[in-house]
């Protein structure tokens, strides 16, 4: 196994949220893998591990041979357990944890809006500085670090509360942990804080976590490696290509953008043109701008924390974006994504999340106030919920409009007026579409090197994203809208950040409307550099592949006629393909996302 493909493969077993390590600087910090076990820590791990299961999940009073060590004590079981963990697993010398009194004052944090102190419970001490490198926090093993800490004023969770606490005393990690799960905390002044996740129950399991744990977070990584090989300069070096993370979330909502449009005209197609047929494109893809960043505020809110679901299951269950798409990729992983484009639910379970933000929803089971609010305001696209121009969200079942010629009736010999409802039908937008959507937000797909090569897979912490990085990604939206093709478009496969959007017809007349041996055609290879910025070889080389039967396929489908495919043939491997695996061939009448005027200069955003 190479040493890349080790720690990617230890990486995908700790979940992790927002920046933390990246491949190339694991491989580079550790180009022989992880620290090895050592064999007799893990016989006295796996005894410790037993004695504090015993004492503390043993039985309602902590009965059985941990308890009887602990002296019959839960409580002295876990403080045990997690001294264990830090002296023994991660070799903290004890003159260099400071508990109680040791800690200085300016280790903590008021609270003053919520009446609390926030103090850490040890503090890992550089004897040579005198500062702390590691504030340690611990809570019952019956907290969960991501829910709110019971019977607490702050309704905050303990990662929360770590993420304060450093942010008010400047030191950049934390370490959180109710004795199963160790949640490390890196918060770097004035950046996006990143958290990782170890559990205690894996351990013996999946021993590479435990390497990893070790290796990383052990008492030679601060204190016996050269200043730059640190964990916090490891952290720091990864975190060096934030801008390529916020590059990347803007490609991919703008794919996303892309995918619900597509989507929305396909619809529109199938049926007769009706749905979207006093929908401009421009309002359109304006529409689809606004779904988009209702998500990001959606995933924003629930990680923050700002919508009360916690205390309301029937929310977190059906309405979350969260629970949404860890349903559909369930789904997908079971049954393959095709079966999800015959079901619509998760469409309408959105319009229903952004209808509960804007009005408010109070029943016996769920509480949460009304944000109001222009983003997700139902009336502002009222198509998106399969209501006509005019309705209002707020009647059951539909709407009413104002006026006899707008719906509205009246009875002459009453003089009364009758509201007529109309019915709403959301769009028909599949569930492989919303998954989709979600994932283009929840991961971001990184190159695993700056030479290129593989992609990993990495989790976005929406908790602690930035401000600006959210307004980078909107902007980088108004650059874009759509337009209606007049004629087949084809979009090419270009350089980083170049996606061309090119007639079939430009092409054609570029290569002299003659396909035979055009890799040769020296004016039509210029042309395709200077419209997608890859290199001539490159060029040439895609020129003379053929495409596979699948491909040819694929290619029908997108062309939905095998006249147009014959057109297209000689450029196939040219064309970019969209989150679906389906070359972007965007027919004559359809809606396709293009760069268009910079509304950034009218001050729009």
């Amino acid at each position: 196994m190479s040493i890349a493909r080790h720690h990617a493969e230890w990486l995908s077993l700790v979940p992790v949220s927002g920046p933390f390590l990246s491949l190339p600087v694991l491989v580079k910090a550790f180009p022989q893998g992880l620290d090895a076990h050592a064999p007799e820590h893990m016989q006295a791990l796996r005894m410790a591990l037993e004695d504090w299961n015993e004492a503390t999940a043993g039985g309602a009073n902590g009965q059985g041979k941990g308890a009887r060590k602990s002296q019959g004590d839960p409580h002295a079981a876990q403080r045990a357990w997690i001294r264990f963990v830090l002296t023994r697993t991660l070799d903290f010398e004890a003159s260099q944890l400071l508990e109680g009194q040791a800690i200085p004052q300016t280790l903590q944090a008021e609270m003053p809006e919520h009446h609390e102190w926030l103090r850490p419970n040890m503090v890992l001490n550089d004897p040579t500085t005198d500062k702390a490198r590691l504030l340690v926090q611990t809570y019952p093993r019956t907290q969960s670090l991501t829910s709110y800490v019971a019977g607490a004023h702050w309704k905050a969770s303990p990662d929360t509360r770590m993420t304060e606490l450093l942010h008010a005393t400047g030191v950049r990690l934390g370490l959180v942990t109710n004795g199963e799960h160790w949640m490390l905390v890196d918060a770097p002044k004035g950046e996006t804080t990143g958290y990782a996740s170890w559990y205690a129950s894996l351990w013996l399991e999946e021993k590479i976590t435990l390497q990893a744990f070790r290796s990383l977070l052990s008492h030679s990584r601060f204190f016996g490696v050269a200043d730059d090989q640190t964990i916090e300069a490891l952290l720091a070096e990864s975190a060096s290509n934030q801008q390529e993370v916020t590059d990347r979330l803007g490609q991919q909502v703008r794919q996303a953008v892309e995918v619900l449009i597509t989507s929305l005209d396909k619809a529109d197609q199938d049926n007769n043109r009706e749905l979207l047929a006093d929908v401009p494109e421009s309002v359109l893809y304006e529409s689809a701008l606004t779904v988009m960043m209702r998500l990001v505020f959606l995933f924003c809110a629930e990680e923050r924390e700002l919508i009360p679901s916690k205390p309301f299951p029937v929310y977190e269950r059906n309405y979350s974006v969260s629970a949404i798409i860890n349903q559909l990729e369930d789904l997908a992983q079971q049954h393959g994504e095709e079966l999800l484009e015959r079901r619509n639910d998760a469409w309408s379970r959105l319009l229903t999340a952004f209808r509960v933000v804007y009005g408010g929803l109070q029943h016996e089971d769920v509480y949460i106030p009304a944000y109001g609010g222009k983003l997700f305001d139902p009336d502002r696209f009222p198509f998106l919920e399969g209501r006509a121009a005019g309705t209002t969200w707020r009647v059951d079942r539909g709407a009413w409009t104002d006026g006899i010629a707008s719906g509205r009736t009246t009875d002459h010999d009453s003089r009364t007026t009758i509201p007529v409802f109309s019915e709403a039908k959301p769009l028909p937008v599949n569930n492989r579409t919303v998954l989709h959507l979600l994932k283009s937000l929840q991961y971001l797909e990184m190159k695993a090197s700056s030479r290129g090569g593989a992609f990993e897979r990495r989790r976005l912490s929406f908790r602690a994203l930035d401000i600006e990085q959210i307004g980078h990604v909107y902007e980088g939206l108004l650059d874009h809208t759509a337009k209606r093709a007049t004629e087949p478009i084809l979009g090419l496969l270009g350089a980083k950040n170049r996606e061309p959007e090119v007639p079939l017809s430009e092409l054609q007349k570029k290569c002299d409307h003659g396909t035979h041996k055009i890799h040769e055609k020296k004016p039509f290879v210029d042309y395709l550099k200077e419209q997608t910025g890859k290199s001539e070889s490159a060029l040439k080389n895609a020129l003379q592949d053929e495409v596979d039967d699948q491909q040819t396929s694929r290619f029908r489908t997108a062309c939905q006629t095998d006249d147009l495919w014959e057109e297209v043939k000689p450029f196939a491997r040219l064309i970019r393909s969209d989150t679906f695996g389906y070359p972007v061939v965007i027919p004559a009448g359809s809606v396709f996302v293009t760069s268009g005027t910079d509304r950034r200069s009218s001050g729009t955003h």
